[in-house]
């Protein structure tokens, strides 16, 4: 329990749920009822039980939360507990006191002390983030494509089948496919139930019946090998999400849309920022909009560091982060590979000058490989030795990060 000018932090209980929503409510201008939003309500239960719902209470009332989730993630083929921030909100009568910072620290220092050493969240304002060591990691494009541009592919010798969405093949090709796509979500209850009551076009399918709908691709020897999430409404087919594990399940994943060409004018669809969705059709002139999505912060520099695969032959590599946040990740810290074995070492509680110098969120950038350490050289995000910096490109695996979950 926390105290500050006559409020106290401290766990969110259950029974406290309806402040919780309420907030919420207030924050986002959203409008969920505890009574009648059974399914939305059900679901934050469930997250109560699994993570940690924490508050500064004004006595009795809620005014300042926060919800830290159990994830894992895939980094460059390591898969890593990852803490998940979300349902972030203070009252702003209450703003401009250190509430939410506080509430940050606490999460963060609950997730190193339960081996989450990196941490996602979706911003609701990127630069908020950034000061507290969060910065981006993945972009999400929005298309939209003409019933006349859309492919029609021959040769495949498999078939769509339309499959309830949970059936056990989707969730059998995602867990294949998340063993081997750098930066994805290794999806667990808590994951999946977000992806089902996920609403990117919230605003379209508000109040309306229109369900999620899901089509599995079968190779010609019966294994499921892609799926997609779609709705259709007012002539319209909504992409929610494609996976595929060949080539041959994408386009017969996109014969599968094209066959609804009678009943659609338009497609309108959301995946990860490095899929190449205009330079895969034949037709590429669509509209296409590309924004940063999430964000992501290493919550103990060592430890993400002992794990993380790197690169090449052996090396030494020293690097000078600053956390303005958390004291444990302000320091030089030397890394060795040797024999195949990385080592590292905190050497130093302060930044040395003959190491590489970089902020903590520059660090989550630069190691998911969102951007590459000559180009936060050139940009002034990252200093020091240009040897070092080369030694450095060279030993950091290369993929931008996909990730296509919601929070």
């Amino acid at each position: 329990m926390n105290q500050r000018k006559g409020l106290v932090m401290r766990e969110i209980r259950l029974d406290e749920m309806a402040q919780f929503i309420d907030l919420l409510n207030y924050v986002f201008q959203m409008s969920m009822s505890i009574h009648k939003d059974r399914r939305f309500v059900n679901a934050k239960s469930k997250q109560f039980n699994e993570g940690h719902a924490i508050g500064w209470f004004d006595g009795s009332h809620l005014v300042s939360q926060i919800l830290s989730l159990p994830f894992e993630v895939n980094v460059h083929g390591k898969i890593y507990e990852m803490g998940g921030i979300t349902a972030v909100g203070t009252y702003p009568e209450y703003s401009g006191h250190g509430l939410m910072e506080s509430l940050i620290i606490e999460s963060l220092e609950r997730m190193r002390n339960e081996g989450q050493c990196i941490s996602y969240l979706f911003p609701y304002s990127i630069p908020y983030y950034r000061k507290r060591g969060w910065e981006i990691m993945s972009d999400i494009v929005e298309y939209q494509i003409k019933d006349t541009q859309l492919p029609r592919y021959g040769g495949l010798n498999g078939k769509i089948r339309r499959v309830d969405p949970k059936h056990e093949d989707v969730m059998t090709i995602y867990a294949h496919y998340s063993t081997k796509t750098h930066g994805v979500m290794v999806r667990n209850s808590i994951a999946w139930n977000e992806k089902f009551q996920e609403d990117f076009w919230e605003e379209k399918f508000i109040d309306s019946d229109v369900n999620l709908q899901a089509a599995v691709y079968y190779d010609e020897d019966e294994i499921p090998q892609g799926y997609m999430f779609y709705r259709i409404m007012e002539e319209n087919y909504y992409i929610d999400e494609i996976v595929y594990l060949q080539e041959e399940a994408r386009k017969g994943l996109w014969n599968f849309v094209s066959a609804h060409s009678s009943m659609i004018y338009n497609v309108y669809g959301k995946t990860t920022g490095n899929e190449a969705v205009a330079f895969l059709l034949e037709d590429s002139e669509i509209i296409q909009k590309v924004s940063p999505y999430f964000m992501a912060r290493i919550v103990d520099v060592k430890e993400f560091l002992l794990r993380y695969p790197f690169t090449g032959n052996d090396f030494q590599l020293r690097l000078a982060v600053s956390d303005r946040i958390v004291a444990w990740n302000n320091g030089t810290f030397v890394i060795t590979k040797q024999n195949g074995k990385v080592t590292v070492e905190k050497v130093s509680e302060t930044q040395s000058e003959n190491a590489i110098q970089l902020t903590v969120q520059t660090l989550a950038t630069m190691l998911l490989g969102y951007k590459r350490p000559s180009y936060l050289e050139k940009i002034e995000r990252l200093h020091g030795n240009a040897i070092e910096i080369a030694l450095l490109e060279t030993v950091l695996p290369v993929g931008i990060p996909t990730f296509i979950d919601y929070f």
